[in-house]
């Protein structure tokens, strides 16, 4: 019996080990708009702030490695991004901008024939990003220097290259807060949640 194991576990090393060797790496620019929405605890009038579907833009480069036998790997990208965050009841648009890493966990689905030309793909996994950038809302609110989120996306793969990809992200921390009381109730805190699609070209 314990040969039996020995020559299970000495497998299971060669096999870990050889799939590990033909990992696929691949690296390249990465851009994509950002359509961010700030979720309040507390309801906000809206003539007070707009934080409804805001329009930005990201850009950057992304790293993947991949499994080629179980299609399952990890994708990392260093992007810049503008927020567009909210608008005041005056019409002014307050933004931030941010240095995010994200990294996600990605599976990547093999077709039969046309699997060299497209390949679906889905990923999940975290986010962090560190504020280099801000236009205040208001005198009443302020902006959090970091700020995590998780992200769920799915995405199509063109031979090989070219990767195009929409994931919704779910704020976990508060990436702005009020400095004052606004509502009678206490402070106002707001997280990011946001779509975002882009657009890889891969080497």
């Amino acid at each position: 019996m314990n040969t039996i194991k020995r020559i299970f576990l000495l497998s299971f090393i060669a096999i870990s080990a050889s799939t590990a060797a033909m990992a696929q790496f691949a690296w390249g620019p990465k851009v994509g708009v950002a359509l961010n929405t700030i979720h309040f605890n507390k309801e906000i009038i809206n003539d007070v702030v707009n934080s409804e579907n805001q329009a930005g833009f990201t850009g950057g480069i992304m790293m993947e490695f991949t499994a080629p036998v179980i299609n399952l790997g990890f994708d990392a990208s260093l992007m810049y991004v503008h927020r567009p965050s909210v608008k005041s009841g005056n019409g002014e648009t307050a933004s931030r901008d941010y240095i995010e890493l994200p990294i996600n966990l990605k599976y990547k689905i093999g077709l039969p024939v046309v699997g060299h030309i497209i390949t679906p793909y889905v990923f999940t996994g975290p986010s962090f990003a560190v504020l280099v950038g801000k236009k205040e809302i208001t005198e009443a609110f302020e902006n959090k220097s970091f700020d995590m989120a998780w992200n769920v996306g799915v995405g199509l793969q063109f031979f090989s290259k070219l990767q195009i990809g929409a994931s919704y992200a779910f704020g976990l921390s508060n990436a702005i807060t009020s400095k004052v009381g606004i509502t009678s109730d206490g402070s106002v805190d707001g997280k990011n949640r946001y779509w975002t699609v882009t657009a890889a070209w891969l080497f």
